[in-house]
């Protein structure tokens, strides 16, 4: 007897809403044990779920990771093609570029992410998928500041890959997390700080 095609459907359904709460629950483990102290038996019994069950949708703990971080790098590529198609010149997409990472990178799942990539723990084929995707994003945005200089736009005194090293030295959220928490200043309004800053040293005055 065949089963009904709604039937199956529901299935799949159920199957990837379980699969959505494990990755949370994931996460939340990591934020607060860390990857080393993070158990599969743990996310197991969080999620309310067998082992056995658990390991249908993830066999190791190094893959509940590895998808975690391909989450975050579809998310990064599809901006970059968000990007591709905006009407403007070079230095409004590359704001555009700026202002959503700073704000994925300050939200808890992206100090996650940034805590997780700079862990020696973190194994060779999830730092470069990493690798990769940041690579695209590098030239990308090398591509708009070559761009932005052929426009007159941008200075052509500073070399573009300084200017490129530096875009992304300015993204770290380590480095203004003391700021916020003494300041009580909101990332929103750290972003526009630190891309004038950005901005103001490489634009050609008008």
């Amino acid at each position: 007897m065949n089963t009904p095609v709604h039937a199956l459907s529901l299935k799949e359904k159920q199957r990837k809403e379980r699969e959505a709460l494990i990755l949370q629950t994931a996460e939340e483990v990591l934020l607060e044990k860390g990857y080393h102290a993070m158990s599969m038996d743990e996310i197991a019994t969080r999620v309310g779920v067998a082992k056995g069950t658990l390991y249908l949708h993830f066999a190791r703990k190094d893959d509940l990771v590895y998808r975690l971080f391909e989450d975050d790098m579809e998310r990064i590529l599809h901006l970059i093609k968000r990007v591709t198609t905006m009407k403007g010149d070079a230095r409004t997409k590359l704001a555009s570029i700026f202002e959503t990472l700073y704000e994925s990178f300050f939200d808890q799942h992206g100090q996650l992410l940034y805590t997780l990539y700079n862990s020696i723990e973190v194994n060779d084929a999830l730092r470069e998928k990493q690798h990769g995707v940041m690579r695209q994003l590098a030239d990308f945005v090398a591509s708009l500041l070559d761009e932005g200089k052929k426009d007159g736009v941008f200075t052509t005194f500073i070399p573009t890959e300084v200017m490129m090293r530096v875009f992304f030295s300015m993204l770290s959220p380590k480095a203004y997390q003391q700021l916020m928490a003494e300041k009580k200043m909101a990332s929103k309004e750290l972003v526009q700080h630190v891309e004038r800053i950005y901005f103001q040293g490489i634009t050609i005055p008008s």
